[in-house]
């Protein structure tokens, strides 16, 4: 028999996977696996999507999790469970790019959509009786208004009993709020805000309790290629080693922030969202606030004047930032349809990083400063 070639033997040289005892789950950088690997392939599935969709579905209490490239795409998987004829409704507040892809979607598939305030009781009365499906963020994009899940599903139900209730829980996080738990058939997120926490790795993620919605939704993303890459999977996974701790320095940030925001008289109204036992245990990250009428046009004095956020539309992760949603979160929308969410030029959105908050106050102090000193010039 031949000697095998060096150049062959190279190519087939591995080392022995099981004696390696790894204490951190490795990057499977891979594409492929042997017939007869479980994986078969990484478009299907891959051990890092594994390990971090299994640990995701502790926190949010769900039979499966599957994650996907980006927030955006985990919504557009569940939009594809729709058929032409059917009904969607949409709540009234929500982040531009849902609003705007609701809007494409629903147009180019056939699907009547419908716009309404679920965060009052007459708007959550108005869902029409043919709903399909409902899609809602809690606390709401903007203005962090609630929206009891569990009062919307069973109005939802009650009228068409085969309604599926989605809610977008991003902002909330699994660690303050379980909508499964609270009546929702699907709970979805971005994992590129706080899962990842670092502004460093985008992602998203479906979490649900139902085995054959749940095998409908992979094959979705087998077949449109919308799953989660395995190093960002891998990211994703070790950012969640931190995410409680996170989540708590965030909690007490925004606490102490909210009062500091609360005594400025540049201030008109500050955001901030209803918590409850019963849906939204905690809260932290990011207020709204509306300037004082005087001060109705001073977005950009005012972040000229800070050195600690940076501008953008960024949020959720380690440092702080400050955007403007009329140019930022909601710029897809035409201005119109921004005036009808209430969304002006004078809101501002403040999401807290892990800065000391003492530092973040005295920044936001000489910001509102700067202000009455050039009202006191002109």
């Amino acid at each position: 028999m031949n000697k095998t070639h060096p150049e062959t033997e190279a190519l087939h040289f591995r080392i022995n996977n099981a004696e390696t005892h790894p204490v951190a789950t490795p990057i499977y950088q891979n594409s492929a696996f042997t017939a007869d690997s479980p994986y078969f392939y990484t478009r299907k599935s891959n051990p890092n999507n594994v390990e971090f969709e299994g640990a995701l579905a502790l926190l949010e209490k769900a039979r499966h999790v599957i994650s996907t490239t980006t927030g955006m795409s985990a919504i557009m998987l569940v939009l594809q469970q729709l058929h032409p004829g059917d009904h969607l409704v949409i709540n009234q507040y929500i982040y531009g790019c849902s609003y705007k892809l609701f809007q494409r979607y629903t147009e180019h598939m056939g699907i009547t959509l419908s716009i309404v305030d679920l965060s009052e009781p007459s708007g959550r009365e108005n869902i029409p009786d043919n709903v399909s499906m409902v899609i809602f963020e809690t606390p709401t994009n903007p203005f962090l208004k609630t929206i009891p899940i569990k009062e919307v599903s069973d109005i939802a139900r009650g009228k068409s009993p085969g309604a599926l209730i989605v809610v977008d829980n991003t902002w909330a996080t699994p660690l303050f709020q379980n909508p499964l738990d609270c009546g929702a058939d699907i709970s979805l997120a971005s994992a590129t805000k706080y899962i990842s926490g670092h502004s460093d790795v985008m992602g998203g993620f479906i979490a649900l309790n139902d085995d054959t919605l749940a095998e409908a939704l992979l094959e979705t993303r087998f077949y449109s290629g919308a799953i989660l890459d395995p190093n960002s999977a891998w990211l994703l996974r070790r950012s969640l080693h931190t995410f409680p701790l996170r989540m708590r320095e965030h909690v007490q940030t925004t606490q102490s922030l909210y009062h500091f925001l609360k005594t400025r008289d540049e201030i008109k109204i500050i955001y901030y969202p209803e918590k409850s036992t019963q849906q939204l245990r905690d809260y932290g990250g990011i207020l709204f606030f509306q300037f004082s009428e005087e001060h109705q046009h001073s977005y950009a004095q005012f972040i000229q004047s800070l050195t600690l956020f940076d501008t953008g539309t960024g949020m959720a992760c380690v440092s702080s930032m400050v955007a403007q949603p009329w140019s930022g979160s909601h710029a897809s929308l035409c201005d119109s349809e921004k005036t009808a969410m209430g969304i002006n030029t004078d809101l501002v959105r403040l999401c807290f990083g892990l800065e000391n908050s003492q530092d973040l106050i005295a920044d936001l102090e000489t910001a509102f400063l700067s202000l009455s000193a050039l009202e006191t010039h002109e």
